[in-house]
């Protein structure tokens, strides 16, 4: 528990607000810069502060570190840095300026200021919702088309609905039909649910994807019915999507229900029905209250699984059907920004905590009432 689960969730939650690299690379101006006005250029003093922190970087990795972590915060600085690096051969004083005039603009050394005044930054946590700190150190939104985290964010949580939807739209009946019937015939019904669970995940999505492709077993059928005459786009929109993430995580919503339901009495129904309850009726007024937990149960860990899809949405959704965790494996694999991949990771966590404590409260509630 403790080496597999808090170890790399303390990691995640100290990579989102920590960033250290400016701060270790370039103490000398951190001193020099911290009652620096940002008005006007910094003093000769905290330039040649500067310029000593630069020449006695000699490790190359930690540089380009350095590099990445200012040219994050302002465009220009990969080039300005390698170009002043290199003019930086000698022992003596140096004018920045005449190595390159972007050294006499107070914006590049207002992003230095920036990132060497902490080691801990709030700056990965409020990109991650399209949030920033403006000039004057205030929370605003970012401009339109500067980042969509929120959207897909959005993106995601509605594709987890649409998916937690069509399980207990699928799953309810399922587990009744399931409960009400016993020996091998409960036995292949609840094989045919947990058959999609001994499978790999990769496989499953693999399988969808061969299955609702434009000249796929589907597409093929309703085309052999004559129920259309053109393939139906099931492939890389967000139909093909729920379709397939309903498959997998569809026995997840109907074990919770079964389990609920096999403790159910069968006699109240009949009890209904001999009053003279429609089944209809019997069904919304006796079975589903009793059920109930179950829906509720297998409903919260369907949508806390569907949070988190990364294969199934890659594979069968197109550009604007992927989701947070797409998102996420950009950031650590792509662009080697762990802290933006880390501040992702602990939105969705805090939203995923966020649900369960409304499940838990709902829970209580319910046992108080029983």
């Amino acid at each position: 528990m403790l080496s597999f689960f808090v170890v790399p969730l303390v990691t995640m939650m100290k990579s989102a607000v920590s960033d250290p690299v400016a701060t270790e690379s370039l103490p000398r101006t951190h001193k020099a810069l911290a009652r620096w006005d940002r008005i006007s250029v910094p003093p000769a003093t905290a330039q040649a502060a500067f310029v000593d922190d630069i020449r006695k970087l000699a490790n190359d990795e930690q540089f380009g570190d350095l590099v990445r972590r200012l040219n994050s915060a302002q465009s220009g600085f990969r080039s300005l840095l390698g170009k002043t690096r290199r003019a930086l051969d000698g022992t003596g004083a140096v004018d920045l300026a005449a190595i390159d005039s972007r050294w006499s603009e107070t914006s590049y050394w207002t992003t230095i200021a920036e990132a060497v005044a902490s080691p801990w930054t709030d700056k990965n946590l409020l990109a991650a919702v399209d949030l920033e700190r403006n000039a004057a150190g205030n929370i605003a939104a970012m401009p339109d088309g500067a980042s969509a985290n929120r959207l897909i964010m959005i993106r995601t949580f509605v594709t987890s609905a649409l998916v937690t939807l069509a399980c207990i739209l699928i799953g309810l009946p399922f587990a009744m039909v399931a409960a009400s019937v016993d020996g091998w015939r409960r036995q292949i019904l609840l094989g045919a649910v947990l058959l999609p669970l001994w499978t790999s995940l990769l496989v499953r999505t693999a399988a969808w994807y061969v299955v609702l492709q434009d000249n796929g077993l589907i597409n093929a059928t309703l085309r052999g019915l004559g129920l259309t005459s053109a393939p139906v786009p099931l492939m890389f929109n967000r139909l093909g999507v729920v379709i397939a993430m309903t498959h997998v995580l569809l026995p997840f919503m109907v074990l919770p229900i079964f389990s609920v339901l096999i403790a159910i009495p069968r006699n109240l129904m009949p009890a209904a029905a001999s009053l003279g309850a429609h089944p209809l009726r019997a069904f919304v007024h006796v079975l589903l209250p009793l059920s109930m937990r179950g829906v509720v149960s297998g409903a919260l860990l369907v949508f806390m699984a569907a949070l988190g899809y990364y294969i199934t949405p890659a594979l069968i959704g197109g550009a604007n059907d992927q989701m947070i965790s797409s998102v996420i494996a950009y950031y650590a694999t792509g662009a080697a920004n762990w802290g933006m991949a880390g501040a992702l990771g602990l939105v969705l966590l805090a939203m995923t905590i966020l649900l369960y404590a409304v499940y838990i409260r709902l829970t209580s509630a319910e046992e108080q009432r029983a």
